[in-house]
C-alpha cells in the first residue's frame, strides 16, 4: 500500500482486476491501453511498463475512473 492506503500495482495486476469485473480492452497506443466496462460505461487508460509499479497517481486515477471498491484493489 502506498500514500493513504493507495494500493501499488503492475499493470498486470490492474489488468486482472478490470479483467474481473467486466472490463475489456478496446485499444492501444503505445504504452497505454484504454479499459473499457460497457454495462457501466466507465473507461480508465492503463499505462502498460511491463514489472513497474504503477505510479500513484496513475493508480488513483484508474481507481476512480473505474468505479470499482477500493477495497478490492487489494493484492
Amino acid at each position: 500500500m502506498g500514500d493513504r492506503g493507495t494500493p501499488r500495482l503492475t499493470a498486470a495486476q490492474v489488468i486482472s482486476v478490470l479483467r474481473r469485473d467486466g472490463f475489456s480492452l478496446v485499444g492501444s497506443a503505445g504504452s497505454h491501453q484504454k479499459w473499457r466496462n460497457l454495462s457501466t460505461a466507465k473507461q480508465v487508460i492503463v499505462p502498460y511498463h511491463q514489472g513497474r509499479i504503477l505510479p500513484l497517481g496513475a493508480m488513483r486515477a484508474i481507481i476512480e475512473g473505474s468505479g470499482i471498491d477500493p477495497a478490492r484493489w487489494s493484492k
